[in-house]
Order: structure tokens, then C-alpha cells, then sequence
């Protein structure tokens, strides 16, 4: 692991580099509108964070508390909350590819993790993209049945997508 990576809250004014890492990152997916990262991270601030190396923001990770049953859709310009939320659920994760096996990727999620416990959720979700359940599977997420209304709802973030949860 690289020691000068550290790992900080997600300011609006990292929003521009969010969005390169994102078109870098996203090529089976369209990346998401500034307007939609900018709705994420008004709503919850203090579960969305940025990975740097000697100051520079090499990564991001994107979570937001949520219904199980009801993951956000993908690039919606408004992000309300619910009031009783029962997950965190991490919306995005990118490390620059230049910044791969730095351990980037690996400290935003054990962050999240860490979130996920102090908040007193008793699971995290996630949408695995780009055949990347693989990843997420080292992180102790499972692959959840999928109903017709959710698969619905999945069919926006593209096709061969996995609706995934860790059981705290």
C-alpha cells in the first residue's frame, strides 16, 4: 500500500475531478450528469468521500442511507432521502487506472464499511456494473434474488448488473 494515500470527506469543489475519474472509469455505462453527483452529495455529505495521493484525488466512493428494496436510479438530477433508511448503500466507486493496486480502492471501501457500522445499518448494498461482483464478493457482498420490479429498476445501470448486500 502506498503511504501518502489518505482518504477525506468528498467536498463540492472535487465535483470536476469526480467526473473525469468517472468517464475514465464508466465505459459500459453512461457516466453520470454533475447535477447527479452534485443531488448525491447534497443529500449525505458525510458518507461520500475521495481517495488522494500527495493531495491529488485519484478516487471516490459515493454512498448514500436507503431502502433495501429500492436502490436509487441511475442519474437522477434529485435525491431525496428516506426517512427510515435500512442499508447504505454505495452508489459508486472509481479509482483512476493509473492509481489501481495502490490500495485506493480498498481504503475507500473499508471507510465505507467502517460508515456502515457507525451508522448502525446491519447491511450495505450495492449495484455491481462492468462484471464487477467478483470484486465486491472479496468485501463479503452476495448477489440478492432479484424481483421483477427491481430488475426494472436495475435495467438503467446496463446489462449484466448485480443487485448485491453485505450482512453486517
Amino acid at each position: 500500500m502506498n503511504t501518502s494515500l489518505a482518504i477525506r470527506a468528498m467536498q463540492h469543489s472535487d465535483l470536476p475531478r469526480i467526473l473525469q475519474i468517472q468517464a475514465l472509469c464508466y465505459t459500459e455505462v453512461a457516466p453520470e450528469s454533475a447535477d447527479s453527483l452534485n443531488a448525491k452529495l447534497q443529500a449525505s455529505s458525510s458518507t461520500c468521500y475521495v481517495a488522494c495521493r500527495q493531495g491529488a484525488v485519484i478516487g471516490y466512493l459515493i454512498s448514500l442511507p436507503g431502502r433495501f428494496e429500492s436502490p436509487p436510479e441511475l442519474n437522477a438530477t434529485t435525491c431525496d432521502l428516506p426517512p427510515n433508511p435500512d442499508t447504505l448503500y454505495l452508489h459508486d466507486l472509481a479509482v483512476v487506472p493509473e492509481a489501481r493496486k495502490t490500495g485506493a480502492g480498498r481504503l475507500l471501501v473499508e471507510k465505507f464499511i467502517a460508515q456502515t457500522r457507525d451508522l448502525n445499518f446491519s447491511r450495505a448494498s450495492l449495484i455491481a456494473v462492468q462484471d464487477s461482483h467478483s470484486y465486491w464478493q472479496r468485501y463479503g457482498f452476495c448477489s440478492v434474488v432479484q424481483s421483477s420490479a427491481l430488475k426494472a429498476k436495475l435495467s438503467t445501470y446496463g446489462s449484466n448488473v448485480e443487485y448485491m448486500e453485505r450482512v453486517a
